[in-house]
């Protein structure tokens, strides 16, 4: 089984992908199109030149890679997207052949986290408008695509994983519950500088406070992304 997992950033998705390394039966890769997004756009992330240099600018041959034989002969392959990855010129037919899961969080939580971390992000940064399109594009193609709220998974992980296992056909295992800390040997080459705290983690961490504040330049951002984030939450498991 190839399973797509698509979020915005900040929203869980390395937790997720070091959850699903644990079970011992899937290979996982991290963010695969980061570096074509990046040539494409041209915009100034942080540590972009060791990203252009340790991933393929051209997802043509991206998608031949997450499309070919899984790494290490795994039966099952997570594979870590970003929806503002997904830009002009990065094919899309390929998603027909994979579980396309969506992992969404509240924008408010997504826009506070990324801003500790890269300065007054926009929409298109936090992938809101983008998760919706793709959405729609799956389920226009006839599939069933599986909405999952990281608000859900970490004020129960056990019962959350076991709910997201059964929605897309993998027999849960408690392994997928705890893994070692220090990383994975499959992070991208940007986990340094976003991975900090799962670095440090054994698991996922307790269940989400009261929303944070949202600075007042940033409310803009908020208002817009909520539209996005409603409509998803009205399909989630």
């Amino acid at each position: 089984m190839r399973i797509a997992m698509w979020s915005g950033p900040r929203n869980l998705s390395t937790a997720m992908m070091y959850a699903f390394a644990a079970r011992g039966d899937c290979a996982v890769v991290d963010e695969p199109f980061y570096a074509a997004y990046l040539e494409k756009t041209g915009l100034a992330h942080p540590m972009r030149d060791d990203i252009l240099a340790a991933q393929s600018r051209d997802p043509g041959a991206v998608v031949e890679e997450i499309c070919g034989s899984i790494p290490g002969g795994f039966p099952n392959f997570y594979q870590k997207h970003m929806t503002q990855h997904m830009i002009e010129g990065v094919p899309r037919d390929w998603m027909r052949g994979v579980q396309n899961v969506f992992l969404i969080r509240h924008p408010a939580r997504v826009i506070a986290s990324y801003a500790a971390k890269r300065e007054n992000p926009v929409l298109d940064d936090i992938g809101f408008r983008q998760q919706a399109e793709l959405f729609d594009l799956v389920r226009g193609w006839g599939q069933r695509p599986v909405v999952i709220d990281s608000h859900d998974i970490r004020a129960d992980p056990r019962a959350a994983l076991e709910g997201l296992c059964d929605a897309i056909g993998l027999e849960f295992t408690a392994r997928m519950l705890t893994w070692p800390s220090g990383g994975h040997p499959d992070d991208g080459v940007w986990a340094p500088h976003w991975y900090g705290a799962v670095w440090q983690s054994t698991g996922f961490a307790a269940p989400e406070g009261p929303l944070p504040q949202v600075p007042t330049d940033l409310q803009p951002v908020l208002e817009t992304a909520m539209p996005y984030y409603e409509r998803m939450m009205a399909e989630k498991l």
